[in-house]
Formats: structure tokens, sequence, C-alpha cells
């Protein structure tokens, strides 16, 4: 087992998922609609849960888990332009940037699954979650199409 492996890769992805949260958090309070207020509100709890069972498992392998999000490169930008739609309180802006960034936490939870050199816990966990993470890029990715 590689856990400096298994380490890095589940920081990369608490970071995303500590991201999503925020973006969860900043879109159900800017959203004028009730529905998808609810909806946000509901990712936003449930990515937290996400989170803290990585954190769990980075901890189970002797590491120390990511606590914060992230800043960096795409996940940076696209929190950056839900901020943009938020401050133009344009809904269906706010709407296509969460699921941009389901696009992107999505396509992280897949390759994670996917590493061969994950151990069998933290594979067993990026499993678990990822149900949750395709869940929500699903409800999103209506949510968007909905509003066309």
């Amino acid at each position: 087992m590689n856990t400096s492996h298994d380490t890095s890769v589940l920081n990369t992805l608490i970071a995303t998922t500590l991201d999503s949260v925020k973006g969860y958090q900043e879109a159900a309070e800017h959203s004028e609609d009730a529905m998808h207020r609810q909806f946000f509100a509901e990712m936003s709890q449930e990515r937290s849960h996400v989170a803290a069972d990585l954190q769990q498992q980075v901890r189970a392998a002797g590491g120390d888990p990511e606590m914060h999000g992230s800043t960096a490169g795409a996940v940076h930008r696209g929190w950056a332009d839900l901020k943009a739609a938020i401050t133009g309180h344009n809904e269906k802006a706010i709407v296509n940037e969460v699921e941009r960034g389901e696009d992107y936490i999505k396509a992280k939870f897949e390759a994670a699954v996917t590493d061969d050199e994950l151990s069998a816990p933290a594979r067993g966990v990026v499993e678990q979650c990822i149900g949750s993470i395709r869940k929500g890029h699903d409800r999103a990715s209506a949510m968007k199409h909905a509003m066309s």
C-alpha cells in the first residue's frame, strides 16, 4: 500500500470537494429560486459528508487530511465564474456554473476510482463517495437542461 499516493489523491479530492461545499453555499445564498436554493443547500451538506469521509480515510492511513479548499487552476476559475454569476443575480448563469463545477468534480473522482496505484481501502472510500458525486452531477445537469 502506497500511503503517500493515497494521501495525495485523497487530499486532492478533499480540496475539490471542499471547494464544492463552498460553491454550493454561495449558490444557495444567492439563488432567487426556492427549489434551486434547497438543492444547493442539500448538496453543500452532502459534499461536507463526502469530504469528512475522505478525511477520515486519510487519517486512518496515517496521513494529514486537507482541511481547506483549493485556490488553484480550474477550480478557482470555476468558483470565480460562479461569483460573477451570483453578483449579476442571473439564475441561469448560477446553475450553469454549478453544473460546470459538477463536471469538474465528477471527472476528478472518476480518475481517482480508476487509479491503479490506489490502495483497496482508499479506492473503497472513493467508490463509496462517487455515487454521491454522480447524483449531484446528474441533478445539476438536469436542472441546467430544464432551464434551456
